[in-house]
C-alpha cells in the first residue's frame, strides 16, 4: 500500500486509508512489556510528541494503564487510534465477545479502532465471525489479524465474509517479508510490523551504521523510514522520552533506491525472528 507522507498534520505521522475507509497513522507506539508507571509515561509522552497509533494487547496485561494514560493527555478519543488484540485462550464467538468487552472496560473507552486476532488458532472461523458482527455492530472500526502467513489468510478466505484489513506481523531488515507484503498489497490488507527495529540488534551492523552517518539519523530512524518507504507500518516501542520523539522524526529524508536495496540484502528470511512461538496457534501449520 503506497503511504503518503505529505498528510500529516500538527507534529503528528501521516495516515493511510484502511480497506475499511478509515485512516491509520503511518507509525505508532508498541507497548509490548511496558507495565506500571513506566507503560502509562510512555503512552502519555508519545501522544504529547504526536503519535496517535498506539498498539496493545490483552496478553501484555498493560490495557488499563493505557486507557489512563489515554485520559490523562487530554487528547480527544477520536484523534487517536487505539488497537489491542485477542488471546490464544479465548478463541471462539462467545469467547470472543466476552474478551472485546472486557478489553473496553479496562481500556475505558466505548469503541476500538482496530481488533485483531493475536495469533492463527483452530477456532479461526469462529472467531473471525464474532469479529465480523463486532464491526457491523460499529463497536470497532476496523478489523483484522496478526501473525497469519499466506496459508492462514486463503483458509479464512473461505468462510470470511469480510477480509482482514490488517495483518501484523514480525517484520525488520532481517525478516523482510517480501511474499507476504506482495500478499497483503494485492488483497488490499495493511502491513503492519511488530519488532520492526529487531529490539536494537542492528544497531550495530556495519551497513547500518553507515546509512545512518550517510543520512544523518539514528539506526533506529533509517529503519523506520525503511519500513514506511516499503509501505509497512512501524510501531516500535520505546519507554525513553527522547526516543518516543525520534521515532516521529522519519519524515524528513528519504532513503535512495540504492540503499534501500542494500537495506534488502540483510534479510535471512521468514524464520529470523527475535521471538518464539506461544502454545494454543496453528502458526507452524503453513511455511
Amino acid at each position: 500500500m503506497i503511504i503518503d507522507l505529505k498528510n500529516g498534520k500538527n507534529g503528528t505521522a501521516p495516515v493511510v486509508r484502511l480497506n475499511s475507509g478509515h485512516m491509520l497513522p503511518v507509525v505508532g507506539l508498541g507497548t509490548y512489556a511496558l507495565h506500571g508507571d513506566a507503560c502509562v509515561n510512555a503512552v502519555y509522552q508519545a501522544v504529547q510528541s504526536g503519535y496517535r497509533l498506539i498498539d496493545t494487547a490483552s496478553f501484555y496485561g498493560n490495557e488499563v494503564g493505557i486507557g489512563n494514560a489515554i485520559k490523562e493527555s487530554k487528547v480527544k478519543r477520536e484523534d487517536i487510534f487505539l488497537v489491542t488484540k485477542l488471546w490464544n485462550d479465548d478463541h471462539g464467538y462467545d469467547k470472543t465477545i466476552e474478551a472485546f468487552n472486557s478489553s473496553l472496560k479496562r481500556l475505558q473507552v466505548e469503541y476500538l479502532d482496530l481488533y485483531l486476532i493475536h495469533w492463527p488458532n483452530k477456532l479461526n472461523a469462529e472467531t473471525w465471525r464474532a469479529f465480523e458482527d463486532l464491526y457491523k455492530a460499529g463497536k470497532v472500526k476496523a478489523i483484522g489479524v496478526c501473525n497469519f502467513k499466506i496459508g492462514h489468510l486463503e483458509e479464512l478466505k473461505k468462510t470470511a465474509k469480510i477480509m482482514p484489513m490488517v495483518n501484523q506481523v514480525e517484520v525488520h531488515p532481517q525478516s523482510s517479508k517480501n511474499e507476504m507484503l506482495n500478499y497483503c498489497i494485492e488483497n488490499n490488507i495493511q502491513l503492519i510490523a511488530w519488532s520492526p527495529i529487531m529490539r536494537g540488534k542492528l544497531f550495530t551492523n556495519e551497513l547500518m551504521l553507515n546509512l545512518s552517518e550517510k543520512y544523518q539519523k539514528s539506526v533506529a530512524q533509517v529503519i523506520l523510514r525503511w519500513h514506511i518507504q516499503r509501505g509497512v507500518i512501524p510501531i516500535p516501542k520505546s519507554s525513553n522520552k527522547t526516543r518516543i520523539k525520534e521515532n516521529l522524526n522519519v519524515f524528513d529524508f528519504e532513503i535512495s533506491n540504492e540503499d534501500m536495496k542494500s537495506i534488502y540484502m540483510l534479510n535471512e528470511g521468514n524464520n529470523a525472528s527475535i521471538t518464539g512461538v506461544p502454545e494454543n496457534t496453528t502458526y507452524l501449520k503453513f511455511d
